[in-house]
């Protein structure tokens, strides 16, 4: 583990000129990001499921900071549909990304599907996602010196691939699925990371935790279940043991915009168990590391959206 100083959006160096999309921007962890990078001059685009939702984000930046450039953007990341016609408007629009931020996610629901029959955990948090990043990556590795910031979760460190079921339409616990997601984002970061240098390209793929933050995640888990333990669990930790959402966002927002990040990097809270905190690089989970589960999870996920990062290979094959 690597300790820095108590670092804050304050830290954030000027972002003017740089073009931020930030999925799942309209409440949380990407909120926060979105208003912290538009109040350091990045223009914005936030990329919502609800519009309505978005557009009410936005107006709250604004409030903050009137000059800001932020715009609303539709996309339904557990619909492949939503998310080939978001990137297509998206790349007929602007010809540069410097920040892809791949914040939005769900976590623990009763089993659903997306649009497309994905497990919804492993539709949207880690498939959407993929999908998303390789119709993107032309307009990303065009961008000098551009990043890729991918939201895991200390769940993680309990995760594991089911490759024989990875819809778990056999067998299905919430949070076990859940933890499988958040994996599946750090084994992406790192072979993407991999690939971005065998191909010659500057990008860099990062990943990151927000420890326990006080987000509409845990509520939208107890909603969602109609448990009233869940509820009355989170309503006991929520104000005793997690950190706002503005604290939250922080690791992801060091990654996004502190010279000297690396690829292939992994930051989360420097508190106990990484809970709560200050952004500091960790160790992923061991599971993340397995190259070969890597490999197998991106070729896999190829073949599930359809969605080929050409441009990788095609770049390999030229440096090789």
């Amino acid at each position: 583990m690597t300790t820095h100083h108590k670092w804050t959006v304050n830290d954030i160096p000027d972002q003017t000129g740089k073009i931020v999309l930030i999925t799942g921007a309209n409440s949380g962890l990407g909120y926060e990001t979105a208003l912290a990078l538009a109040g350091k001059g990045a223009q914005v685009i936030m990329a919502c499921r609800s519009l309505a939702k978005g557009n009410e984000a936005r107006q709250h930046v604004r409030a903050q900071f009137p000059d800001a450039s932020v715009e609303v953007m539709q996309l339904d990341l557990g619909s492949l549909t939503s998310v080939r016609q978001f990137a297509k408007t998206f790349t007929d629009r602007y010809n540069r990304l410097d920040m892809l931020i791949n914040n939005a996610g769900i976590m623990a629901p009763p089993r659903q599907e997306t649009v497309d029959g994905f497990e919804a955990q492993f539709g949207i948090n880690h498939l959407g996602h993929f999908a998303l990043t390789g119709l993107l990556i032309e307009t990303i590795t065009q961008t000098p010196a551009s990043r890729i910031v991918n939201i895991s979760s200390s769940a993680q460190y309990m995760g594991k691939i089911n490759f024989n079921d990875l819809q778990h339409t056999r067998s299905y616990s919430r949070y076990l699925v859940y933890s499988q997601s958040k994996l599946a984002n750090v084994l992406f970061t790192f072979e993407l990371q991999r690939r971005l240098e065998q191909a010659g390209f500057d990008t860099i793929s990062v990943v990151t935790h927000p420890g326990f933050s006080s987000t509409h995640l845990q509520i939208n888990t107890a909603n969602a279940t109609g448990s009233k333990l869940e509820r009355f669990t989170y309503g006991v930790m929520m104000p005793s043991v997690a950190q706002s959402q503005a604290q939250g966002a922080l690791p992801q927002l060091y990654a996004a915009t502190v010279p000297g990040v690396k690829g292939g990097e992994h930051f989360g809270p420097d508190g106990f168990l990484q809970m709560r905190g200050y952004p500091t690089r960790h160790r992923a989970a061991r599971a993340a590391y397995n190259e070969a589960d890597a490999k197998k999870l991106w070729e896999v996920s190829e073949r599930l959206t359809g969605v080929e990062y050409t441009i990788l290979r095609r770049s390999r094959e030229m440096v090789s």
